[in-house]
């Protein structure tokens, strides 16, 4: 629909990326209006993994992940709202960083759902990510959601110049070891863990009890806003009508919103939101857990003509699990690519979650993972954590 559309204003983040020197090489492929998890539902075509062609690139910003992954670019931005950064990095083997809602302006950004919204980073390594952070995030005088005041000092201090993380309480929630993830991710997630304790964090289970509501929240909010927010995209004045899947967030939105079905729908989905916000809060105010590690993903990346077989809500269920919380609450999340797959040898991430607004904190923290990561895998200091692995199968597959 806006295939051919030119903004008439130029949107705060890639304002001030311009401002400090940097330079725009283009737009990439995505999931229609970011209505999606594997980047499939576009006009272009589907998005397809640079490690495996055959595999999505995961979604709904893919074509960004893609192209951080290919070396096309040092960076990209994209747009997290459930996990739509966080999945593609994952997939992909780059760096995927949401910042705390408010701490970026999402002026000049389509809204999908205003109270989640996030433009968020790619990037091959999280020094990279605090460059692209630092420039991009503050107050913004276009958007009254920003925050004009500080970053709040983290409660919680790492010792400068070392790599250690000695007494950082990490979270595992329980409600995250699903069956599923028996059978694809957990020995990474295992891994993942095990790494932290040698560095001297302390490794403990939590509780989000909410979390499994968190899928259907999401799809109700999301819907109500849309509804809303694309109202404007009729297909009269841009030209093309949207794809099955908008029409039908925007009739569902309409459905929720009807005077008889709103205390049932939008009045309770808002309700669940407070409380996995308020799961969330509680584990961090009372020191259960400094950071949550979670995995991004069930697995690695599903092959394409699979994924494409099922239907958008299914997709997005599967994909959106473990990423759909952190974005309820606002919290800021990284996804970090750890290794590849047993199974095809794909990339396979795991995210950090910290409390509301300490942003910084997280990415020292991501930072020191990704040190640790980097010595196992046998990767000079300063490179990307796959970078050996990528160089042997960008050759096999052409993608670079």
């Amino acid at each position: 629909m806006l295939e051919n559309f030119y903004p008439a204003y130029t949107a705060t983040v890639v304002q001030r990326l311009l401002d400090a020197g940097g330079r725009f090489v283009g737009k990439t492929n995505m999931d229609e209006f970011a209505m999606g998890s594997g980047s499939v539902d576009s006009i272009f075509g589907p998005v397809k993994n640079p490690w495996d062609s055959r595999c999505i690139a995961g979604g709904s910003s893919g074509g960004s992940a893609v192209a951080v992954a290919t070396r096309a670019v040092d960076f990209a931005l994209g747009s997290d709202t459930g996990g739509s950064v966080r999945n593609p990095a994952s997939y992909c083997g780059v760096v995927g960083f949401k910042p705390s809602y408010g701490t970026v302006s999402r002026h000049g950004l389509i809204s999908l759902l205003n109270s989640t919204d996030v433009p968020a980073i790619f990037s091959r390594t999280v020094s990279d990510t605090r460059t692209v952070f630092n420039v991009i995030s503050g107050w913004d005088a276009k958007d009254s959601t920003t925050f004009k005041e500080p970053f709040p000092a983290p409660k919680k201090q790492l010792k400068q110049y070392s790599p250690d993380m000695p007494k950082l309480r990490i979270g595992i929630p329980r409600e995250f070891l699903l069956p599923e993830l028996f059978d694809h991710n957990l020995m990474p997630y295992k891994d993942t863990a095990k790494r932290l304790e040698l560095l001297g964090a302390d490794v403990r289970p939590i509780s989000l009890p909410h979390s499994e509501y968190a899928n259907a929240c999401y799809a109700v909010l999301c819907a109500c806003d849309v509804a809303s927010n694309m109202a404007r995209y009729d297909g009269i004045e841009f030209g093309h009508r949207s794809q099955a899947v908008v029409r039908g967030r925007i009739l569902a939105g309409n459905y929720f919103l009807l005077k008889r079905n709103y205390s049932a729908y939008f009045e309770q989905a808002a309700k669940v939101r407070r409380l996995i916000a308020d799961d969330f809060q509680r584990v961090f105010e009372s020191g259960q857990a400094d950071v949550i590690l979670a995995p991004v993903t069930l697995g690695e990346a599903p092959e394409l003509d699979a994924f494409c077989g099922l239907d958008n809500r299914t997709q997005q269920e599967l994909q959106d699990w473990f990423t759909v919380g952190a974005s309820l609450a606002g919290l800021p999340a990284i996804s970090l690519p750890i290794g590849l797959s047993v199974k095809r040898q794909l990339p396979v991430g795991m995210q950090l979650i910290a409390p509301f607004r300490e942003d910084l904190f997280l990415l020292d923290v991501a930072e020191r993972l990704e040190t640790s990561l980097r010595t196992q895998f046998g990767v000079d200091d300063g490179r990307p954590i796959l970078e050996n692995y990528w160089n042997d199968r960008s050759q096999t597959y052409g993608c670079v």
